[in-house]
């Protein structure tokens, strides 16, 4: 949220407070971020952490270390919030946060891992997301798909690998297979591939939207998210009414500035996407402190918080309510 600052007149008589002050203006300090798994899982992921102000500035990027942390040095005072993501990390936020810069401070972000599988196969001709190729897959090749979800679901990635590319080798047209096979490399680290897979699968199925999505993931860790959201536009014009396709949408239409897009898809999930969309509101309340409209983005984060009361998300927006409603001269202050 951008603010002018109105300096009063200062008398510049005492030389040690002239002094101080610049000190103060100058002094920088570090910060650590924490990147936690929602399913308590071991650091054996590598996650890409960017710092930024509250404004959209890219301030700095690292990537996490072994025990899953980030640090920042030499930042000054202002308001930041960090953005995490990664190969088979959904994007997550830290939401807003003030640094004073007297010294260190500890953000902690937690993440879901992610990768959109396709666990059922299609349900028959009357789906509009079925690709023709797909009504005509071979049963042998579909037991094959059935066999690697069931890895995927222990997370034994090496072994669905072989799995779907037996139902490939089945039946070389085998959309799904390639999308899942693409989001099983990806839980490997192995980009190229990650990338081949979800590019056949689109080849086979243009009108597949969990590929749209996962290919816009990738765009998202390379930080290239103008083209994230072209990927994330076909998706949704594919399945308009998935929420996890329109919060990803919404998020990156704010980080490239496409605010009032940003909220009309904000909207548009809350009131037809099926499923979780709670985080629609996290991203609309973004787009107000933005446009500087305080009380509008708290009231926004007190919706987040009524379908998302606890974990570490709901205790950032509770956070950033207080900053916003102490900001902005409200009397009362969410708890």
């Amino acid at each position: 949220m951008r603010r002018l600052l109105i300096l009063p007149t200062l008398f510049v008589v005492p030389c040690l407070y002239a002094q101080s002050h610049l000190d103060s203006l100058n002094r920088t300090g570090s910060i650590r971020v924490q990147v936690t798994s929602s399913d308590g899982r071991a650091c054996d992921f590598q996650a890409s952490v960017l710092l930024m102000s509250i404004s959209g500035a890219r301030i700095a990027e690292e990537s996490t270390n072994a025990d899953c942390e980030v640090y920042f040095g030499n930042v000054a005072a202002g308001s930041y919030h960090v953005a995490v993501s990664g190969a088979g990390i959904e994007e997550s936020d830290s939401g807003r946060f003030d640094f004073d810069s007297t010294g260190h401070q500890d953000v902690e972000v937690n993440i879901k891992h992610a990768g959109r599988v396709n666990q059922s196969g299609p349900t028959g001709p009357a789906s509009p997301l079925v690709a023709a190729a797909d009504l005509n897959i071979p049963e042998s090749a579909r037991k094959e798909f059935d066999k690697a979800n069931q890895f995927v679901t222990k997370e034994n990635w090496q072994r669905a690998i072989e799995r779907l590319n037996k139902a490939i080798t089945i039946y070389p047209q085998y959309a799904q297979a390639y999308n899942n096979l693409g989001v099983a490399y990806g839980h490997l680290g192995d980009r190229a591939r990650n990338l081949e897979a979800l590019q056949k699968a689109i080849s086979l199925n243009d009108h597949f939207a969990e590929a749209y999505l996962n290919l816009a993931r990738l765009a998202i860790v390379d930080r290239d998210f103008p083209q994230a959201e072209v990927l994330l536009n076909k998706a949704t014009a594919i399945d308009p009414t998935d929420a996890q396709i329109l919060s990803a949408l919404a998020n990156m239409e704010l980080l490239n500035h496409h605010y009032e897009q940003a909220l009309a898809t904000c909207r548009r999930a809350h009131s037809t996407a099926r499923g979780v969309h709670a985080v629609v509101h996290y991203v609309a309340a973004r787009i107000f402190e933005q446009e500087n409209r305080p009380l509008d983005a708290v009231a926004e984060l007190r919706v987040f918080l009524s379908e998302e009361q606890s974990g570490p998300r709901a205790d950032a927006a509770r956070k950033e309510m207080i900053t916003l409603q102490q900001g902005s001269g409200a009397i009362e202050v969410s708890r």
